[in-house]
């Protein structure tokens, strides 16, 4: 391994650590001591844990990611079992690290608090994970295995197992309030999740129509180093050919390229959407 890749390495598990650090302190701090649970492996954990008293949740939470993932190795593939192995690992120290720190929840007597909180900080914590490739295995690892041999939608079996989960934990705490703030739980822990991973990659296309978009295409070639498409279009109402200025970029130069256009040419007609990902030089690499 080069040094740049190495270095490119140590950066990634550094913020999956942090990712995980976070998640597991949301957990740990919030969640568990007030007897609210979530979805995935951690929330099985957290059952376990209520049900028993005893058996700490990075305890039950490493044997179960490691059961699992020594039945998807010859499914999955080797990296990425390793690598959730790695997550495994970080994520089990600090959960076990956490209820050792935290035994009460940090917001006392405000259970929907605890949820909120901890919902917020779990779902930042394997947003910033995920981003930077890291993955808390759990139930991916069981949806993985069924969508790769049965035509079900990855997002559907999650939310089903999820809420099986959540719902199983009322049996052990015999709340109705708590199982309410669990469902909250899971439902503020997905759209943070999401929010995460989609602000930090969120990238935009740029559809261009204008009689200057050479002038257009070279200011933002020299200002922000960002490239840029013609495309042959015709008109289909004047009948005329144009060259069409497709531009796809990441958000943070969004209100450049719209600022850069106007000051070109202030009646340009520009589309701009949102585009689920995309892969190549200076955009993400696919994995």
């Amino acid at each position: 391994m080069r040094p740049k890749e190495l270095l490119k390495e140590i950066k990634n598990y550094f913020f999956i650590c942090v990712g995980l650090a976070i998640f597991s302190f949301g957990w740990t701090a919030f969640l568990i001591p007030s007897e609210i649970t979530g979805g995935g492996i951690s929330g099985i954990a957290a059952i376990l844990y209520f049900a028993t008293g005893t058996i700490p949740v990075g305890i039950s939470t490493f044997v179960f990611n490691i059961f699992l993932v020594a039945i998807a190795w010859k499914v999955l593939g080797r990296k990425f079992c390793l690598n959730t192995m790695i997550c495994t690992v970080i994520l089990s120290v600090f959960m076990t690290l956490g209820q050792y720190l935290f035994p009460e929840p940090l917001v006392a007597n405000d259970p929907f608090m605890c949820a909120m909180i901890g919902a917020a900080l779990s779902g930042v914590g394997v947003g910033l994970a995920l981003t930077y490739g890291g993955n808390t295995g759990g139930t991916d690892i069981i949806v993985l295995m069924v969508s790769k041999y049965r035509n079900i939608s990855y997002g559907r079996v999650t939310l089903y197992l999820n809420i099986f989960i959540v719902l199983s934990s009322y049996f052990i705490v015999q709340s109705l309030d708590r199982l309410v703030y669990s469902t909250v739980v899971l439902f503020v822990y997905i759209f943070i999740s999401d929010i995460v991973i989609d602000g930090y990659k969120q990238t935009f296309q740029f559809m261009v129509f204008s009689s200057k978009n050479k002038e257009i295409a070279e200011k933002i070639n020299t200002d922000l180093h960002r490239g840029a498409t013609f495309l042959k279009g015709s008109g289909s109402f004047n009948k005329q050919e144009t060259n069409v200025l497709l531009i796809i970029a990441h958000r943070t130069d969004k209100m450049n390229i719209i600022r850069i256009i106007k000051e070109v040419d202030s009646s340009a007609f520009i589309s701009i959407s949102k585009v689920q990902s995309v892969f190549g030089k200076n955009f993400e690499r696919i994995r």
